[in-house]
């Protein structure tokens, strides 16, 4: 099979006008941005047409491939996801564009600067670090003066010795030398606050709700400081979704690109909205596992937003069930009955948290070449013991033919059987660390929680602002349910630890810092970086 750039390479794109026309964007309104790829307007929001919305999460996700299937089989489907970030895409993947025949294209453009939205997201976030620097500079006494700086610049880049650093003009009486640090940029409030807009008014909202920093114990905001709308004006074309085509020509919007394991995880609510508006059926993804992406997708977009999934699609694949249950990298793909039946229970820990929160789930097998029929036909009759729906997807190598089945039953439920209301896992009136304990009992399978010095501090600090009543984002590892990653991918009964809480006001969360997690990612021993280069003048090493 060819790899993922040659089938990129090799599948002849329509014009975006093309694509768009099917949606019946008019040509005028469209905003090119070359020859594939364009901005769609907002005004595409305003739209009576409501299509029906389906999640997917769980441990091996494809995300294109569950509309693909659905627009093989005759419906009008599109698929909303994240854009990918620099970092991790030079650092461990090398893209985030789907696989095999279920991508999103053009792939290298997706995978690199795209539209430029996260530079937008990165020069209003570093624009926003610059004129408060400028307001202390200028401000360095009285009561306004900022005595705690908040506020970090970002990069998208994975770049380990940014994380602490000391900022200012050493040795000059002119200059505030600042302890402070850079962010990655899917971690800035600012990509948060985006994603979660809907529309240019709120986002103006938000960005002036943002607190950079304390004066004595009272919050300053960017609205305190009046330059909110300049702000605005760096994301007036970043607000905009993005319409690309899969490697079959269906329609994709890709925008924004918060990490689950550090942000809430989510493609923007704009873009969300947008397809909703224009598709009947419109898949979208969350980032990593139920107890990361999908419970923020619920407890803070779909809650903010007003949105309500009609089904969630669990992926999984044999190789990635096997290596929870114990087997290594290097055999993962071999048959082996004991890691199988013991990675189940990760399996098993998904589909009870996506059914918690009111969801019917469709149980997606990744299937490859790889794998035996008698280990498939096992996780198939389990998951039947487990009362959810199943199917096989082959769209890795098929495309949308090979994901024929999982669309159909997915359309079934969706149609037939559509979830009912969000059980959230916890109430806005809830104090925060009841917030917390509750996502990590009812989600992540611990004990409880506990509070660093400085969490508690913060908490108490956040309750007399009056910060009690927003959603909690926890930032933790991907690699197990708890904070832990030596704990592995089946914890259970853990205490979680709180190292610290951080404000988001304009995204309207606060951040839980748990365990040794970091919102500046480092690279890896060998990075995708040293595999990335232009051969006769195009791009080798994406994937």
């Amino acid at each position: 099979m060819k790899s993922d750039i040659e089938i990129s390479r090799s599948t002849p794109l329509k014009p975006i006008g093309d694509i768009a026309q099917k949606l019946n964007i008019a040509q005028d309104d469209l905003i090119p941005y070359g020859r594939t790829k364009a901005k769609i307007p907002l005004k595409y929001l305003q739209s009576d047409k409501k299509g029906k919305l389906i999640m997917v999460t769980a441990i091996t996700p494809n995300k294109a491939g569950v509309s693909l299937g659905l627009n093989h089989i005759g419906k009008n489907a599109m698929v909303a996801l994240r854009e990918p970030s620099l970092g991790p895409c030079f650092g461990m993947k090398g893209g985030a564009a789907g696989g095999g025949y279920a991508q999103v294209l053009p792939m290298e453009d997706i995978n690199l600067h795209f539209t430029g939205d996260f530079h937008a997201i990165t020069s209003a976030n570093n624009m926003i670090a610059a004129l408060v620097d400028n307001y202390r500079y200028w401000n360095k006494t009285g009561e306004n003066a900022l005595t705690q700086l908040l506020w970090k610049r970002v990069l998208d880049v994975n770049d380990r010795m940014l994380r602490h650093m000391v900022s200012g003009l050493h040795g000059s009486t002119n200059g505030i030398p600042t302890e402070t640090g850079f962010d990655i940029t899917p971690a800035s409030e600012i990509m948060a606050l985006l994603c979660l807009s809907e529309n240019l008014e709120d986002l103006e909202r938000r960005i002036d709700r943002i607190v950079v920093g304390y004066a004595g114990k009272k919050p300053v905001t960017v609205g305190d400081l009046g330059f909110g709308p300049s702000i605005v004006v760096l994301l007036r074309d970043a607000i905009m979704p993005n319409l690309v085509q899969t490697t079959e020509h269906t329609p994709a919007i890709i925008h924004g690109g918060p990490f689950a394991n550090i942000a809430h995880g989510c493609n923007s609510v704009i873009a969300t909205k947008t397809a909703l508006n224009l598709a009947d059926y419109v898949v979208t993804e969350s980032g990593f596992g139920s107890d990361l992406g999908a419970e923020k997708f619920f407890d803070i977009k779909c809650r903010m937003a007003g949105l309500q999934p009609a089904a969630t699609v669990i992926v999984a694949s044999l190789q990635a069930i096997k290596l929870h249950g114990g087997a290594g990298e290097k055999n993962m793909r071999d048959v082996n009955a004991e890691a199988l039946k013991t990675g189940l229970q990760n399996v098993q820990h998904h589909i009870r948290n996506v059914q918690a929160f009111g969801q019917n789930a469709v149980v997606s097998i990744n299937k490859y070449g790889w794998d035996t029929e008698n280990e498939i036909n096992y996780l198939i009759d389990w998951c039947k013991d487990q009362g959810v729906k199943v199917a096989v997807n082959e769209c890795f190598v098929k495309g949308g033919a090979g994901a024929a089945s999982l669309a159909e039953t997915v359309a079934d439920v969706v149609d037939n059987n559509p979830s009912g209301p969000i059980n959230y896992a916890y109430d806005l009136n809830d104090s925060i660390d009841t917030k917390i304990e509750k996502v990590v009992k009812r989600v992540y399978g611990g004990s409880g929680i506990k509070l660093s010095g400085t969490a508690q501090t913060k908490l108490k600090k956040f309750e007399e602002l009056g910060w009690s009543n927003l959603p909690v984002c926890i930032a933790k590892t991907q690699y197990s349910f708890s904070d832990d990653i030596s704990m592995g991918p089946l914890a259970k009964d853990f205490t979680l630890r709180v190292e610290d809480l951080v404000i988001n006001a304009g995204a309207g969360f606060v951040v839980a810092i748990a365990g040794d997690i970091m919102r500046m990612p480092g690279l890896p021993k060998e990075p995708q970086a040293l595999h990335i280069k232009l051969v006769n003048g195009e791009i080798d090493g994406l994937s």
